[in-house]
């Protein structure tokens, strides 16, 4: 049979956080075949029933996906948090699963969400940061998720085919989904038992649980409140009705003690990226962070990082709310600006004040959403103006892994910073008409496409950086020292 390249598990690094005494950690990750098994709905489900049980549940989801920790998080009360073997690095997996299992108190389980199909991962590099490579590194058994909506007993070979594909990893148990009646869960039931894994839960079909789509996925849960909450509730009974979490909790328990490597450790990782404490002011650093319905797309280490460095971070909301006042800095990530655009832009007295923020030198940085609004206008709608773009929804995804290096100084890093980062959206940017030449000062990023054509993305200007390039800060902590030193918080060598 054919295996994936076996990548050893995450070596012991010193990362200064919680001692590397051996942890006992229940761990288990859930995967499927291929993406729309249903694995995000009984995940959730999972969270929240074990929840329901009194359990302190740590939610994390395999790749750079933003949306399904905020379900995970809804679910199980916890901050979600990615595993990413390209943005962070191998050496990274173990001491952020410890990180994630011990803020803000030690989790008595950890349950991981894959992504797409087990062994799919970047493109052209053997399954690298796939859920089986993630499921290898924290030595975690696999629940896979097996779609049975068009098939029974051929189940059986589907599980077969998968549990031995590779030696690397151990699929621990199976749970069937989209079961449409006793007689088809036994034709299926009979072609796994062939295989010797056992069955953990028949999940029937049902079309009164669904979480709704668009045109990058599921819509974020923070879009839909109240209506998330009914339907996490709902998959909560419906896993805790035909999921056995008993057996998905003795499951968990086999996996061994982690042992030799510190959780991981914000201050730790800014010291080593060359950052100081430096003179401070007579007030803290502040930095506003957009939030609310526009721009869910975030990553909590990333404010970890600045809140290591002494900053305070204040969320606020595009669509509602002012610019927080006496700030340092302006982050303003992903989301869905291109849904909100019409009421981002009736916002004109944060738009004005952003724009003023700018041209009095602030710092911002801005990523996908956040380069959009900062462009002149989103599908027609006036937006903050700040770049001498206008951005337009497409019919075309753009989606992919990319390895990066600045192409000038800014206030992420000097030219030639290197960084791994991740591409998601259905929108361009184009240069406005009658913008002059003069006011685009450089391209940030450069990068390889996977035909080996040379591509630019994203703007520096005065002290912004916009880019459609999304990155984890924990993976580039550089990049967070930059930044932080940029606005007055200690110092970067």
């Amino acid at each position: 049979m054919p295996s994936t390249p076996r990548i050893a598990p995450a070596v012991p690094v010193a990362h200064g956080g919680v001692s590397a005494s051996p942890v006992a950690l229940p761990r288990v990750v859930i995967a499927a075949p291929a993406s729309g098994s249903g694995k995000t709905m009984l995940t959730t489900g999972m969270l929240a029933a074990l929840r329901a049980r009194g359990l302190r549940v740590s939610p994390h989801k395999v790749g750079p996906d933003y949306i399904d920790p905020g379900y995970h998080a809804a679910a199980c009360g916890r901050v979600g948090r990615n595993l990413d073997a390209h943005m962070q690095g191998v050496e990274r997996i173990v001491p952020l699963l410890l990180h994630g299992a011990t803020s803000p108190e030690p989790a008595d389980v950890a349950v991981v969400e894959g992504v797409m199909g087990l062994f799919d991962g970047a493109l052209g590099r053997d399954g690298f940061a796939s859920t089986a490579h993630v499921a290898e590194l924290i030595s975690a058994p696999v629940i896979l998720v097996v779609d049975c909506a068009s098939t029974s007993r051929s189940a059986g070979a589907l599980v077969h085919g998968f549990a031995t594909f590779s030696t690397a990893i151990r699929i621990g148990g199976v749970i069937l989904n989209n079961v449409a009646s006793p007689r088809h869960e036994r034709e299926a039931r009979a072609g796994i038992a062939e295989t010797g894994v056992p069955v953990l839960g028949v999940v029937p079909r049902r079309t009164d649980v669904v979480v709704p789509s668009r045109h990058l996925g599921l819509v974020p849960a923070a879009e839909r409140a109240p209506e998330a909450e009914s339907a996490v509730a709902a998959l909560a009974t419906l896993v805790g009705e035909h999921v056995d979490l008993d057996a998905v909790l003795a499951l968990a328990r086999t996996a061994p003690e982690i042992t030799g490597v510190d959780a991981w450790d914000p201050v730790a990782e800014l010291r080593a990226a060359g950052w100081t404490s430096g003179a401070h002011s007579e007030r803290g650093r502040r930095v506003a962070v957009a939030g609310g319905e526009a721009f869910t797309f975030s990553y909590a280490e990333n404010a970890e990082l600045l809140e290591a460095a002494g900053v305070e971070v204040v969320a606020f909301d595009p669509l509602h709310d002012s610019l927080p006042a006496n700030i340092d800095g302006l982050l303003v990530g992903g989301g869905f600006p291109e849904v909100h655009a019409a009421r981002l832009s009736a916002n004109t007295t944060l738009r004005e004040q952003i724009s003023g923020f700018v041209a009095g030198g602030g710092v911002v940085s801005a990523e996908c959403a956040g380069l959009l609004y900062l462009a002149r206008s989103l599908d027609d709608h006036p937006m903050c103006g700040v770049l001498p773009v206008t951005g337009r929804m497409t019919p075309r995804l753009t989606l992919g892994y990319r390895d990066a290096v600045a192409l000038a100084g800014s206030v992420l890093g000097p030219e030639g910073t290197r960084v791994t980062g991740h591409e998601f959206h259905r929108t361009v940017v184009e240069p406005a008409i009658g913008a002059s030449s003069g006011e685009t000062v450089a391209r940030a990023w450069g990068w390889q496409d996977s035909e080996g054509e040379r591509r630019r993305d994203g703007w520096i200007t005065g002290r912004v950086h916009a880019s459609y390039l999304h990155l984890h800060w924990a993976g580039a902590p550089r990049v967070a020292a930059s930044f932080a030193a940029a606005i007055g918080a200690g110092e970067c060598a």
